[in-house]
């Protein structure tokens, strides 16, 4: 599941093959997100493909090629609100913009070598259903494992003011990351304060979250 939640992650991060290609997506504020999804999946191929003992080895070198290319597709700032829940209306604008960075750069070096495995052909995005929403919609996919089978991974997207669309959400097998981690964040907040969450977030980064699922595992 680890490995999936990589993929599930790289894909609504918007981890592509170049900065051109970024940028060529960006710049059409009327790409569907469905096509936004397939484009990343076969760049994502393309970008992994060949390249895994060489990033394997160079673990600075996959974070950067993370870093470079995927602010662009994800809404990290409106997404570390939802996981602040209730926590981001008390939070200061500081505490909130300290909060999504070291939430992100923990999300990806967490799930970074997890996208290793990734190849291509691996997700398959299904036709939408509905209409598009001028605001919101959720784009479904299948990732195929390695044994054939299919696993329902949906993404959720938002418009932003500037009319571009940007991932937010991933939800596996019906499981939202946001509303996971939004557990675990608010377990922490509670006991510790989120002044004291962030500053570990910052120091201790990946080794935090996988502190925060440990202790939300033990809890059951």
């Amino acid at each position: 599941m680890l490995r999936i939640f990589a993929f599930a992650l790289a894909l609504v991060m918007g981890v592509a093959a170049s900065n051109a290609a970024v940028a060529q997506a960006a710049a059409s504020a009327a790409t569907a997100p469905d096509q936004i999804v397939q484009g990343i999946a076969d760049d994502l191929g393309k970008a992994i493909d060949g390249h895994q003992a060489e990033l394997k080895s160079d673990r600075e070198k996959l974070l950067k090629l993370i870093d470079g290319i995927l602010l662009p597709r994800f809404d990290i700032d409106y997404a570390s609100i939802l996981v602040l829940g209730q926590s981001a209306r008390t939070a200061t604008p500081e505490q909130r913009a300290r909060f999504a960075k070291a939430f992100y750069n923990s999300i990806a070096h967490r799930y970074a070598e997890g996208l290793l495995n990734y190849t291509r052909g691996r997700v398959r995005v299904l036709p939408s259903k509905g209409d598009l929403n001028d605001k919101r919609t959720i784009v479904r996919t299948e990732v195929v494992l390695d044994d054939g089978k299919t696993l329902p991974v949906d993404y959720a997207f938002r418009k932003t003011q500037d009319g571009s669309w940007k991932a937010y959400d991933v939800i596996i097998e019906g499981i939202s990351y946001i509303t996971n981690y939004r557990n675990q964040v608010g377990a922490e907040i509670a006991k510790s304060g989120l002044d004291a969450l962030i500053t570990r977030l910052e120091t201790q980064g990946e080794k935090t979250l996988e502190n925060m699922e440990q202790e939300q595992k033990g809890g059951k």
